[in-house]
């Protein structure tokens, strides 16, 4: 190994950023010290904003970037090789699944299952949304299931006086859900995208190999949750308030609208001139509708952009450690470095790894899902579910912390090891 300065410099802004993560609620509580308003109170608070910070960080990698090759245009250059298309459709299809005909539709169908289930509906609804609605993202997007699932769990729980012990739970168990309940299909979760093509997996491969044990992980882990907090979930009233009248046919464009945004995913010019469409149905539509989640879309878009800034310069450590790696010991490497970088920046570096066995393909896609839910940048998806779950009196008002959240993700991170790595 032998990093360019700009190589050096690049990861260790990058660690003052993953610790930066670490550091949000100390912000939020510094800022209640200054008077409401205050530049030092608005300086802090948006230090305390989880989304800004890889993107804070990124801008000073820039001017690094452009001291050390004293040309602005060279750090320019490099920022226009990159490839931002997966924060900016994650921006469009956040903006879409979060619109209240899709989201009313999500809910109905999370509901007809939870109907199969003879428990009440607070319960049955919570384990039909984790378990099932999580595999929705080998359909949909993982971002548009996030958006989804986050959406409905914060209206029927975390907006409802739930414990803070059950909210962390509960954001664990979604993010590691969410994570692994992509794996169903080559084409929907962003670590399955980046190596499915190259390394010819198609749905049958994806099927036998990792949904079988996504779905069985799912629906363990939430059982598990649903019987430590039984009482408590059985407790929750259902919401009182009836659904409001959404004509069919604008429930029918919407979901028109998604899928077209989902199916050219890859396409970023395309997508946008689908979301520019689309703003104009809900702008003629606007009785049927809530307020977009544009500024919650842009941040999260902002955060994966950041990471993508990042990712191209960290080659020069990840890729020689993963080549070092027996299958074992990649598999648990690749777990745990999910926790501090992207996973599906850690496959794409993997799948450039010339020589890989059947064996070590399986254990970096397998440990890179299985860890995506330690923490909110573990998993691209992740920093929509935080964006809309972070504001919930659950919180307390002071954000998502990140040692309760890698402790609430702990249990089914290991019941996700089980499935994909001991069975």
């Amino acid at each position: 190994m032998n990093p360019s300065l700009i190589q050096l410099v690049a990861t260790i802004l990058f660690a003052i950023a993953v610790l930066h993560t670490f550091c949000v609620k100390k912000f939020a509580h510094w800022a209640h010290k200054y008077p409401q308003g205050s530049i030092q109170e608005n300086l802090l608070h948006f230090l305390a904003e989880t989304e800004i910070v890889f993107g804070m960080w990124a801008a000073v990698l820039f001017l690094a970037y452009s001291a050390a090759e004293s040309s602005f245009h060279k750090a320019a250059e490099y920022i226009e090789n990159l490839d931002f298309t997966e924060p900016k459709f994650v921006l469009a299809v956040m903006v879409v699944a979060a619109t209240r005909p899709v989201v009313q539709l999500a809910e109905h169908l999370i509901l007809l299952v939870s109907r199969l289930i003879p428990l009440k509906e607070s319960v049955a609804f919570y384990f039909s949304a984790l378990a099932v609605g999580s595999l929705l993202g080998s359909f949909i997007t993982e971002p548009a299931a996030m958006t989804l699932l986050a959406t409905l769990l914060k209206h029927r729980y975390f907006d409802r006086g739930i414990s803070s012990r059950l909210a962390y739970t509960t954001l664990g168990l979604l993010f590691v859900n969410v994570s692994i309940g992509g794996t169903l299909t080559h084409f929907a979760a962003p670590p399955v995208l980046m190596v499915a093509g190259k390394w010819g997996w198609g749905l049958t491969h994806m099927l036998s190999n990792f949904g079988w044990r996504a779905a069985l992980s799912c629906t363990v882990s939430t059982l598990i949750v649903v019987l430590l907090f039984y009482r408590e979930l059985n407790s929750l009233q259902p919401p009182g308030q009836k659904p409001r009248f959404i004509p069919p046919w604008l429930t029918a464009t919407h979901v028109f609208f998604l899928a077209i945004v989902v199916y050219f995913s890859h396409h970023a010019d395309v997508f946008f001139g689908v979301l520019m469409l689309f703003l104009g149905l809900v702008t003629a539509t606007r009785e049927y509708q809530d307020p977009l989640k544009l500024k919650e879309g842009l941040l999260v878009g902002f955060f994966l952009a950041g990471l993508v800034t990042f990712g191209k310069l960290q080659q020069w450590w990840l890729e020689p450690l993963i080549q070092q790696l027996s299958g074992n010991s990649l598999y648990y490497g690749a777990t745990a470095l999910t926790a501090i970088t992207d996973n599906a920046a850690l496959t794409l570096l993997g799948s450039n790894v010339p020589n890989l066995t059947n064996e070590l393909k399986y254990a970096l896609l397998a440990g890179a899902v299985s860890g995506g839910g330690l923490t909110v940048i573990a998993n691209a998806p992740n920093p929509a579910g935080a964006g809309i779950l972070q504001s919930s009196p659950a919180f307390a008002g002071e954000g998502i912390n990140p040692l309760k959240l890698f402790v609430g993700a702990l249990m089914p991170t290991i019941l996700a090891i089980c499935c994909f790595w001991l069975i």
